[in-house]
């Protein structure tokens, strides 16, 4: 393949995986902003690690660099690809607002699972998305 073939396919990857996570990080916390209900998560899912805000920050800036180290060996499926950059954006929104403001602002409360945002919604639908993928491809 020529060197002009690879350019255009690494470009069409950056776009696309950088792309999805941009859009999410914005639709989140634009949807922060205008939430008119929102309850302060100073912990994980489900109430886990309340209170661990440092720990929390570490943690999401770990995956952020794991997801940066790895990109270039992340495959060229659209799949896997939108899966990780979901991981990515969700990720990269919720540190914004523990950064920002020392815990994360959930707004969808379904009333029969604790509240939680677009962030937490993109992450869960990657992680899920690639639990399936990687069975699925076995």
């Amino acid at each position: 393949m020529g060197s002009l073939m690879k350019d255009i396919i690494k470009k069409k990857k950056f776009l696309f995986f950088f792309g999805i996570a941009f859009l999410i990080v914005i639709i989140d916390q634009i949807t922060k902003i205008i939430a008119p209900n929102v309850v302060q998560n100073t912990g994980a899912a489900f109430g886990l690690f309340k209170d661990s805000t440092m720990f929390l920050i570490g943690f999401a800036i770990a995956v952020v660099i794991v997801i940066l180290y790895f990109y270039k060996k992340i495959p060229r499926k659209y799949s896997i690809l939108t899966y990780v950059s979901l991981i990515f954006g969700g990720t990269i929104g919720n540190l914004i607002d523990r950064v920002a403001f020392g815990f994360v602002r959930d707004f969808i409360d379904l009333r029969v699972w604790p509240a939680f945002n677009i962030a937490d919604a993109a992450v869960t639908i990657g992680v899920i998305g690639l639990i399936v993928y990687l069975i699925w491809k076995k």
